[in-house]
């Protein structure tokens, strides 16, 4: 197959520019705002002022539109990465700015978790997962770094899906959640009162109500620590 990632891009000069760069940023901004309902090339080109079979000259399908607009944001990741970071380091940074750029980029949760992303700036990232990954477990434990990786992946993907669409229904509200909500607080609070989920009740009432910068924090640290124990640790885990 001749992939998006290796597909030159058309040449010749026209009266309204337009290249992959620009019809991705079209694209992303339009997601921003009406979320990936609300994409359709027909918009793109709107936005770009050149006709919608423009745009099938530089990307042939939205599924191909869709891959584009994954690997901008996994762009947006890399550059706030630092490859000087230690392992330690450079786990935290990666995890902190997936979930930045979920919470800015919401339409991004609903393209990752599935077929992985292979485009340049998601191997980037990956890239920079698996080294970190290779150097907190050594080379000894080196047949564990694909479980370690699945891990964390998973841990991080299920995380921001969740705390995304929690913020998405916060934000639409409505009588019907309203009502859920409300119905499901009482339930819990019956059930809390039976005295039978002692564990459970410590989680809820005493816990954060809704994911914040420190629980998210904690939860990154208790995922990297189990993933690089048992054994002791190896190389640094701070930039040197």
């Amino acid at each position: 197959m001749n992939l998006i990632w290796e597909r030159p891009e058309p040449r010749g000069r026209t009266a309204a520019p337009t290249d992959r760069g620009r019809i991705v940023a079209a694209s992303a901004a339009l997601a921003d705002a009406e979320g990936l309902a609300g994409l359709s090339m027909r918009k793109v080109a709107a936005e770009l002022s050149v006709s919608p079979m423009r745009l099938y000259g530089y990307v042939a399908t939205k599924d191909e539109l869709l891959d584009l607009m994954a690997d901008f944001v996994y762009g947006e990741i890399a550059d706030a990465l630092d490859d000087r970071a230690g392992w330690e380091e450079a786990l935290r940074a990666i995890a902190v700015a997936t979930r930045d750029r979920a919470l800015r980029h919401a339409w991004f949760v609903e393209l990752i978790g599935g077929r992985p992303h292979l485009g340049p700036n998601a191997l980037t990232v990956m890239e920079a997962t698996a080294a970190a990954l290779a150097r907190a477990l050594g080379p000894e434990d080196g047949d564990r770094l694909m479980a370690a990786l699945g891990v964390f992946n998973a841990y991080l993907i299920g995380t921001v899906r969740n705390e995304v669409t929690e913020r998405r229904l916060d934000r639409v509200g409505g009588t019907d959640e309203k009502r859920w909500r409300e119905s499901v607080g009482d339930y819990l609070g019956r059930q809390l009162a039976t005295g039978r989920f002692p564990t459970m009740e410590r989680v809820l009432v005493d816990g954060p109500g809704a994911e914040t910068d420190e629980t998210f924090a904690a939860e990154v640290g208790i995922i990297i620590r189990g993933l690089t124990a048992p054994g002791e640790r190896r190389g640094p885990t701070r930039a040197e």
